[in-house]
């Protein structure tokens, strides 16, 4: 497993994401408020961090919803997996949704989401007349196990 030093500001007073398993992939972020923030239902919010960070070039961190809050109370992210890229020094803040019937609250050092730290690539497009032949072809949405 790589492991790769990533310069972080915390202005939250929470404690700095950390992995909670030897084999966890995601960390969890905090909410970091002044006030409780109530979520109606399909209500969403920018939810800030108090977190700044310098991603090696290369990386980028992702930023998705936590399982326990989907499930449980059916909180979710507008955009996810969110996008952080490696040249971004302002603040992390979290698109926040309640897809629930039940209005939520969201607490000043609640664990909202989880981050994710990867490596990526950057394309260069070779324009061609025609792609290669697969058994799939043009099949989208539903094709497969489909009789």
């Amino acid at each position: 497993m790589e492991r790769i030093k990533v310069k972080i500001i915390n202005k939250s007073g929470m404690p700095l994401p950390a992995y909670e398993t030897p084999s966890a992939a995601g960390m969890d972020v905090r909410a970091c408020l002044e006030h409780p923030v109530v979520l109606q239902p399909l209500e969403r919010a920018l939810i800030p961090t108090g977190l700044y960070v310098q991603l090696p070039q290369g990386h980028e961190m992702q930023i998705r919803p936590r399982s326990g809050l989907a499930l449980k109370h059916g909180i979710s992210l507008v955009n996810t997996p969110g996008t952080v890229d490696a040249d971004y020094r302002g603040e992390i803040k979290v698109i926040v949704i309640n897809l629930s019937r039940e209005p939520f609250v969201i607490n000043h050092g609640e664990r909202i989401c989880q981050m994710v730290i990867t490596t990526y690539t950057h394309v260069e497009w070779e324009p061609a007349e025609r792609l290669d032949e697969t058994v799939r072809g043009d099949g989208a949405f539903g094709h497969t196990g489909v009789e």
